[in-house]
């Protein structure tokens, strides 16, 4: 009987367990049904007031609108009234003469009559022309031509529903760092992320950052929908840190936990020739100090890279990509503009060098590339330019606004020209209006210094204006927005212009 005594003990233990839960769920439940009163409340009251918030507005737009009904209500009166005294006066001294003609006319005295006659036939036909055509019109209509358009009102109205007042949908989760797939190699680190598995918000894409190796600011390294990202070119035996952030069209999430990475010790020479194999006639710069403004994503991670490379060998070395620096020792870029983040009215030619546009309206287009730091040179020249048109150049953030001119917003930083002079534009505003402007033929030169922190602009390469903007910081991509009466060919892979060379060469 004893193993009996123990499996029937057993099971009202599992069995209090459960009553233990109900009790539980049921003290929630009772929770809940006040919870649920008392967001009623509160919600009908939120109703209420958003509700008198309309019709208050409503009221006082009322009282506008009748001010002006009064309004046109008094002038016409006034109108009307001013005219009905000027003729009123017209007809008093009208009649009087008509009455004293009349007495004249019954005078016997025929010669008082002669010597007067002459002087009041004139002024009897001057009176008459003084009721010309129109004297005996009203001035002023009776109707009140004030017709109230409240259809578009009304349709709001009948449309207004709870849909509206619901908040947009949330930002992603901080994504998860899997350990497990997160690895260092000489000087690369291979980093792999995910979205925590129960997370149904929808994500965009995915921002990672590094810091420099030695505790400093982080960094952005990497743009993208890829969830695995290796970089190249750090520090050897240097710790670093690393973390990721997912966005959405409702924003940024918070960053992941940061992970703590250590890069192996140097047991080869900078100097040493490192061969790795690319792909013909395109190859990937691998970076020679940390964030010099390039990333290499593997093969099979495809993302978006800070640096592309034109090379014509099978093989490339570090000591082979040492020639293509521009003279100030900064790597230089080869890029195109990017078909899958711009505007849908964008059209794309030319291997996505050249860009036009479908629409009346300005749309944003974007390169390939970005870059947090060095010193990047890149011309568009003018391939198509009528009606006078004013496009814009510059650089912007990943999510700038791709709907309306470049600077509209504060995530773009830019030039916008006309066919006389142009204007620096940042979150709306215009500055630096400077003569000289564009045709079609013209180049237009956009030069990022993130070491010195500006944006320069010339055109025809002469200086356009002063520098443009200072204090740049982050990740910036290469921008354009255009219309249909413009289009133009980016050109990538170029030196330093000479004034800013010069300028950069002055102690």
């Amino acid at each position: 009987s004893f193993p009996l005594q123990s499996q029937l003990s057993q099971a009202l233990n599992g069995l209090s367990d459960r009553a233990k839960e109900a009790k539980e769920f049921l003290v929630q439940l009772r929770n809940m049904v006040q919870q649920i009163q008392e967001n009623s409340v509160e919600f009908e009251a939120c109703l209420v007031a958003q509700c008198d918030a309309l019709i208050d507005a409503l009221n006082r737009r009322k009282a506008q609108l009748l001010a002006r009904v009064n309004k046109e209500h008094e002038h016409k009166l006034k109108v009307v009234r001013d005219q009905i005294s000027h003729c009123t006066v017209k007809l008093r001294q009208t009649t009087g003469l008509m009455e004293y003609c009349l007495e004249v006319i019954k005078e016997n005295d025929p010669s008082g009559f002669l010597q007067i006659s002459d002087a009041l036939i004139r002024r009897v036909h001057l009176t008459e022309d003084q009721w010309g055509k129109g004297t005996l019109t009203p001035r002023m209509t009776t109707d009140f031509d004030l017709n109230l358009d409240n259809a578009p009102l009304l349709q709001s109205i009948h449309q207004l529903d709870f849909v509206q007042m619901k908040v947009s949908s949330p930002v992603p989760a901080p994504p998860i760092l899997q350990l497990e797939e997160c690895c260092t190699h000489n000087n690369s680190a291979t980093l792999s992320w995910k979205q925590p598995p129960l997370s149904t918000v929808q994500v965009e894409g995915y921002i990672l950052e590094l810091d420099d190796g030695n505790g400093g600011q982080f960094r952005e390294v990497y743009v993208g929908k890829e969830t695995m990202c290796t970089v190249d070119g750090l520090h050897f035996n240097s710790t670093y840190s690393a973390r990721v952030k997912a966005f959405n069209k409702s924003g940024v999430s918070p960053y992941s936990k940061t992970l703590v990475l250590q890069t192996s010790e140097d047991t080869q020479s900078e100097e040493q020739t490192l061969p790795f194999p690319v792909p013909l006639e395109r190859s990937q710069l691998r970076r020679m100090s940390p964030f010099s403004s390039t990333l290499n994503l593997q093969p099979s991670f495809p993302g978006r890279s800070y640096f592309e490379l034109r090379s014509s060998a099978h093989q490339l070395s570090l000591h082979s990509s040492l020639q293509s620096l521009n003279s100030a020792g900064e790597p230089i870029a080869w890029f195109s503009f990017d078909p899958a983040s711009a505007h849908a009215d964008i059209i794309f030619s030319n291997d996505n060098l050249t860009v036009t546009c479908n629409s009346y309206d300005d749309r944003v287009v974007l390169g390939k590339t970005g870059f947090s730091k060095g010193l990047h040179y890149w011309e568009l020249s003018i391939d198509r330019y009528d009606n006078h048109p004013d496009p814009a150049f510059g650089v912007a953030r990943i999510d700038v606004l791709k709907d309306a001119m470049l600077g509209k917003d504060d995530k773009a930083w830019a030039m916008y020209v006309d066919n006389n002079r142009s204007w620096f534009m940042h979150n709306n505003s215009h500055t630096n209006r400077t003569e000289g402007g564009i045709t079609k033929g013209a180049t237009v030169g956009v030069l990022l210094d993130l070491t010195r922190r500006t944006l320069t602009f010339s055109i025809n390469e002469d200086q356009q204006g002063p520098v443009a903007f200072e204090n740049l910081e982050g990740l910036f991509f290469p921008a354009v927005s255009l219309n249909r009466n413009v289009q133009v060919t980016l050109h990538t892979g170029l030196p330093v212009p000479e004034f800013y060379a010069s300028r950069s060469a002055m102690p």
